[in-house]
């Protein structure tokens, strides 16, 4: 998979999925299956590749000049589509020139010409141009004058409720792994390189893998999770695109997400214990899967009260687990 952030470096011609992707949910995933499928059925199918084009950095960071938290790092993001069917992915930057293109102006010289775009696939919410003025409507009307199809898929719906970035980051903020997960089409996922830590765990009888997760990941409410674990290996998660799409044993686990108040921790930490596994995990890749919210992240008033309580948790994962 050919990946640019550079317009002018893009191989075409093109069929285009154009959007965010933050999370790259059911909604998405069927807006991508669009712009792959018209490449395949094109009568110049050997020549078009499917592409998916969006924004680096997310624009609400440019407009608000704030780290943009996201569902889906680059990584995973990319990972996550090299198994879709996508030959391409182009990153436009988004600055002040991008800011204050017009949507005709975004078309006719993103889409038309530099990308050769024979056919877009977007969403029914999608909003581009200079203040977000241009609609879905709109790229299928300037779209048309230069002879490009243009695919506006519905918003979908899971348990009554739209399917958006948005509503799974509120899922997450409120722990409710179910919904989250059903709304992605796959559990929410943790991806990060077990560091040395202040080893606690191991002396209460609960050694840790202490994840660094990328800086820009999105967290859900701090607390215990029943989870599954895949060990990816020893590589940079950087070199692992294609590790994250493979079907492997994973392995049942718990994590901790927080602070450890009980042992006056003083920054946010990821650690997670494996359940009847043994072994190093130091420089290892560790792909989390989160699979049910267990309990908020509390204070206790001993460290055996700790141990007592991470047995509990212990035992309601393993419950949890079995019955996922």
């Amino acid at each position: 998979m050919w990946i640019t952030y550079s317009v002018s470096k893009a191989l075409t011609p093109t069929t285009v999925a154009l959007g965010n992707f933050d999370g790259l949910h059911l909604g998405h995933r069927q807006v991508i299956r669009s712009a792959v499928l018209s490449a395949e059925v094109s009568p110049t199918s050997d020549s078009l590749l499917p592409t998916v084009v969006t924004f680096h950095p997310h624009p609400q960071e440019f407009f608000t000049g704030q780290q943009r938290m996201l569902l889906s790092p680059f990584q995973e993001k990319v990972a996550q589509l090299s198994h879709l069917g996508v030959a391409q992915v182009v990153f436009l930057p988004f600055d002040q020139e991008m800011a204050s293109l017009s949507p005709q102006a975004f078309v006719e010289n993103i889409l038309v010409k530099q990308l050769r775009a024979a056919h877009i696939s977007v969403g029914q919410d999608f909003c581009f141009g200079r203040q977000r003025e241009g609609t879905a409507k709109d790229l299928q009307a300037i779209a048309a004058l230069y002879g490009v199809q243009v695919v506006v898929n519905a918003l979908q719906i899971c348990q009554e409720q739209r399917i958006s970035s948005s509503a799974i980051r509120q899922a997450l903020e409120l722990g409710d792994l179910p919904l989250a997960n059903q709304l992605l089409g796959r559990p929410y996922c943790l991806v990060g390189s077990v560091i040395k830590g202040q080893q606690l765990g191991r002396t209460i009888g609960f050694p840790t893998a202490n994840l660094q997760l990328p800086p820009e990941k999105f967290l859900p409410k701090h607390g215990v999770y029943s989870v599954r674990v895949d060990i990816l290996g020893n590589q940079p998660v950087d070199l692992m695109v294609d590790d994250l799409n493979l079907e492997r044993q994973s392995l049942p686990a718990v994590l901790n997400l927080g602070y450890r108040p009980t042992v006056a921790g003083n920054h946010l930490t990821a650690e997670v214990y494996l359940l009847d596994w043994q072994g190093d995990l130091y420089g290892q890749t560790l792909a989390v899967k989160l699979k049910s919210f267990i309990r908020s992240e509390q204070k206790f008033s001993s460290l055996a009260a700790l141990q007592a309580q991470i047995r509990l948790d212990c035992n309601a994962a393993r419950k949890s687990l079995e019955m996922s």
